[in-house]
């Protein structure tokens, strides 16, 4: 089956745009058949068709390019075969722009308790009802068709950091087997032939498109093997899974320092489940485009707000009396209007309204700083401004 793989050609729709002096970070577009991805990009994550607390037009007002959906949620609920007959997820959320999947190998891997993986899938029992299910590489391609998003992942298996590098390899060599057999369904749906580059460099993409995960713990031998067999294989882009489980901060940048060495330039990376600023920065600067993480609205959720000055707490006695708001160099709806002293009222009070507001300003600062970012990317500044912003962010974290 590898040999066929390999004979199969793919034009990936990312274009370069540009480069930073002295780091891996590009400036790029990602195209999908619902149009146009700038990145590095940040993806708000919408598990189960919806990012909590927020409706789509305060995430299309945050800026948001493209959503991350999760197969194992949709799948258990409203069902995949719903979705297809409700059009799909784009029109059942009313969302018009991208949506990436995935494949709900993290999610089994977390429910470790109800889950039997075999060479031929995943047997899991229901976390709602404990009714018995089985994921194959094939039958997820076969899911996410009928969700109708924009970028496919593969089933794969991610193990718990640290984990021995028997139990990693042994869990890589199931995951590449896992990779071909999802291509092949992949191929079995879509046409190649239905992606076009345009004279300008700007792609039309009529289908969906696939990431493969790159697997391999903390181990470089094995990260560098798994970003080796995806390369010569003829997916659109790749992830770089199973990191921020548990490992150490050094390990988890070593580790994607290893992938991305072995990676195509030409096409996108994507690091699965990350979203704190300093980690966005450190990523980038080593060459991944995309993220995507509940750790804002979640954060959110517990008080906890990122501003260009630190952390805070929203919480906090100190903010009781503060007319300020949350980032005066935010430009979200949240901080053009409400205090510091209001919102810590809402948030003491258990108002679900404070989840909306504190989630629109979580969301809107990361994906401002994707902006940034981009823009010094294009200016080649980047390195400076990465220094300045760790500087004045972490400034606040070392006080507290």
């Amino acid at each position: 089956m590898t040999a066929n793989l390999k004979n199969i050609e793919t034009v990936s729709p990312f274009r370069i745009l540009a480069t930073s002096p002295g780091t891996k970070a590009r400036r790029a577009v990602l195209y999908t058949k619902h149009g146009a991805i700038n990145t590095p990009v940040f993806m708000p994550v919408a598990t189960q068709a919806t990012v909590k607390a927020l409706s789509y037009e305060d995430l299309e007002n945050a800026g948001a390019e493209c959503l991350l959906s999760n197969t194992y949620h949709l799948y258990l609920r409203p069902g995949t075969e719903t979705l297809e007959k409700l059009g799909g997820l784009h029109k059942f959320m009313h969302w018009n722009r991208s949506i990436l999947t995935d494949s709900g190998g993290f999610q089994v891997f977390s429910l470790a308790h109800l889950r039997d993986i075999s060479e031929d899938g995943v047997k899991f029992r229901s976390h709602h009802d404990g009714s018995s299910h089985l994921f194959t590489p094939e039958n997820v391609i076969g899911f996410e068709s009928q969700i109708g998003s924009d970028i496919w992942t593969c089933l794969d298996i991610c193990v718990k950091n640290p984990a021995t590098h028997a139990d990693a390899a042994k869990a890589l060599k199931t995951t590449q087997r896992w990779a071909e057999r999802a291509l092949k369904a992949y191929f079995s749906k879509v046409k190649e032939q239905d992606i076009h580059r345009h004279r300008d460099g700007s792609f039309t993409v009529g289908h969906s498109i696939q990431f493969g995960i790159v697997q391999g713990s903390t181990y470089a031998d094995l990260r560098a093997e798994a970003a080796k067999h995806l390369a010569e294989l003829p997916f659109h882009g790749y992830c770089i899974g199973g990191l921020a489980v548990g490992e150490e901060k050094p390990a988890m940048l070593s580790s994607v320092e290893h992938a991305v060495e072995h990676l195509p330039e030409h096409k996108p990376r994507y690091f699965m489940g990350l979203g704190t600023p300093e980690d966005l920065w450190e990523c980038v600067d080593r060459g991944v485009d995309m993220f995507d993480c509940v750790w804002p609205t979640r954060t959110a959720r517990n008080g906890n707000i990122m501003t260009s000055r630190g952390r805070i707490n929203i919480k906090n006695a100190e903010y009781t009396l503060s007319e300020e708001v949350l980032d005066p160099e935010c430009d979200c709806p949240t901080c053009k209007i409400y205090s510091k002293a209001y919102l810590r009222h809402l948030f003491r009070a258990n108002e679900l309204l404070s989840h909306r507001l504190l989630s629109i300003h979580n969301v809107r600062f990361l994906i401002r700083q994707m902006e940034t970012i981009r823009a010094a990317i294009e200016k080649g500044t980047f390195a400076e401004e990465k220094k300045t912003f760790l500087e004045k962010y972490m400034q606040t974290r070392k006080r507290h």
